[in-house]
């Protein structure tokens, strides 16, 4: 076995990373719920890292059962529609939990919202001792309160466990200056700072969770899931997707 934080391709980047996942990244190809082939394939890149003595993560968002600020503009309450996406992303964590726990790898589900009988509460200071102890940690239910995005909750916690990146999960190569899907020409950066991406207003993620970023110099990796092997590509520091830096 190597040792941890090595791999034999070599020593890894980054010892601790947070990985983002969209609900819609588990949904694959259906448009709905969960495809349990789309969750065991992204349990296995998970485990490649984690083999590697990488110490992961993971927040999921709920938009592959609801959408909160959809379903906000259809007029439902904010509140409501904001806690009905915080439950979305337990069933999703529940979800990854299996498919992780399947392949042999030991994870925890921690929850902003607490739900006994299914996680643990989130504690800063018990999430970290999980990673410490090689489990996976999955953080479920945002920030657990409405009005926050998963993404700011990506941000939030990754400086709360002390993360040194963020994994921004894809379904494209990386950021573009247009939507690739709609402008085939679109030019796809390499590098940006966090200024840049709040400047032009590049969707990535929302300006909240790229300030948050900012202010901690915390370093966002977005790159696209599909590609078998990418988490191992970005964490071994290879040139994938977009890096977002302090200039």
């Amino acid at each position: 076995m190597s040792e941890p934080g090595k791999h034999p391709s070599g020593p890894v980047k980054y010892r601790r990373i947070l990985l983002k996942l969209s609900g819609e990244a588990i949904q694959g190809e259906q448009g709905f719920g969960i495809d349990g082939a789309m969750v065991d394939r992204i349990a296995g890149e998970i485990q490649i890292v984690k083999e590697m003595g990488v110490e992961c993560a993971v927040v999921l968002g709920g938009g592959n059962f609801i959408r909160g600020a959809t379903a906000a503009r259809e007029g439902m309450r904010q509140v409501t529609a904001d806690y009905m996406g915080m439950l979305a992303t337990i069933l999703n964590s529940v979800s990854l939990q299996d498919a992780l726990e399947k392949r042999g790898v030991p994870t925890r589900v921690l929850s902003a919202i607490e739900v006994p009988q299914i996680c643990e509460p989130y504690i800063y200071r018990r999430a970290i001792r999980h990673l410490e102890k090689g489990r996976i940690v999955i953080l479920a239910a945002g920030t657990g309160t409405p009005y926050f995005s998963t993404d700011t909750a990506a941000a939030l916690r990754a400086m709360e466990i002390g993360a040194e990146v963020i994994l921004k999960a894809t379904k494209v190569q990386g950021v573009y200056d247009e939507d690739p899907e709609k402008h085939p020409g679109a030019t796809l950066f390499s590098e940006l700072s966090h200024q840049d991406v709040i400047k032009r207003n590049l969707k990535v993620m929302d300006a909240s969770a790229v300030s948050l970023c900012a202010d901690h110099a915390l370093p966002i990796v977005v790159f696209n899931l599909l590609e078998k092997g990418n988490v191992r590509r970005v964490v071994m520091g290879e040139k994938v997707g977009t890096i977002i830096k302090k200039p």
